[in-house]
């Protein structure tokens, strides 16, 4: 008869740590045993952006492993509880792992205390991962992630940047991250504005991973052939709402006429 686990506390990866250390993802020889010559899948290009139901998360759907598609239909944009969201970029594999070993410490911590951790200790939680990560990102399995949510305390949606080391920076209005990041924030940058609504934050995120799509190689955008579409979610006190793929084309093809007829729309 197996005895009761000594561990007492709420975070399920201390307890896998405590009573079964053998099943923690082992990342860090990942890239060892041929000197990091193996080209691991990337995911590319994530953003968010605070609208006035919430904040939104997006991600495209391709993945590269050097200058090779790897995948064109993975997904980056992980709903982690009812009310936060995880959007991934860097090596695709830990970046997966991470986003689910999150959800899963989630819901184990709201099955042990009772009640949901506040937003801002989901993203302590997830800095905390990001940082065990770092000898692994070290040898270029980087985990850069993008974490948003739906304060349900502060009636509001936030976001969070993070750097490999574990450190994070909540931002105010937006952020984009990954390879076509700096082209995705230009975007941002130009045509965000307070009280976003809903159909307008996802308006401006198709929009901001076409243009980053148009610039970075590594990005995918729409792909109207295939039938593959970037994947959007937005938090709100409601939950989680995902962006329906006809929305998503109906502004695709609305920012591709802009283009050709020279009148981009604000």
């Amino acid at each position: 008869m197996r005895l009761r686990s000594e561990y007492e506390g709420s975070s399920f990866f201390d307890l896998l740590k405590h009573e079964h250390p053998q099943l923690l993802p082992e990342i860090s020889t990942w890239n060892q045993a041929d000197g990091g010559r193996t080209s691991i899948p990337h995911g590319t290009t994530v953003l968010s952006l605070k609208c006035v139901d919430g904040v939104l998360v997006a991600g495209d759907r391709l993945a590269t492993a050097g200058h090779s598609v790897a995948s064109r239909d993975v997904v980056k944009v992980f709903a982690t509880d009812n009310h936060s969201c995880m959007a991934i970029s860097g090596a695709a594999g830990p970046s997966i792992e991470m986003a689910r070993m999150l959800s899963v410490e989630l819901e184990h911590y709201e099955k042990i205390e009772g009640q949901a951790l506040e937003l801002e200790g989901k993203a302590n939680k997830l800095s905390q991962m990001v940082r065990q990560n770092l000898p692994a990102a070290m040898q270029g399995l980087a985990v850069v992630p993008l974490f948003a949510g739906f304060d349900q305390r502060r009636k509001v949606g936030r976001l969070w940047k993070f750097d490999i080391t574990g450190g994070r920076y909540e931002e105010a209005e937006f952020d984009a991250t990954g390879s076509g990041g700096l082209y995705a924030r230009e975007t941002l940058k130009q045509f965000w504005h307070p009280g976003l609504s809903r159909s307008e934050a996802l308006a401006l995120a198709v929009r901001a991973l076409t243009a980053a799509a148009d610039e970075d190689r590594a990005t995918g955008g729409v792909d109207l052939e295939r039938g593959i579409y970037p994947v959007i979610k937005i938090c709100t006190l409601n939950g989680i709402e995902e962006g329906a793929e006809s929305e998503i084309e109906e502004v695709y093809r609305s920012v591709i006429s802009e283009r050709r007829s020279g009148e981009p729309r604000a």
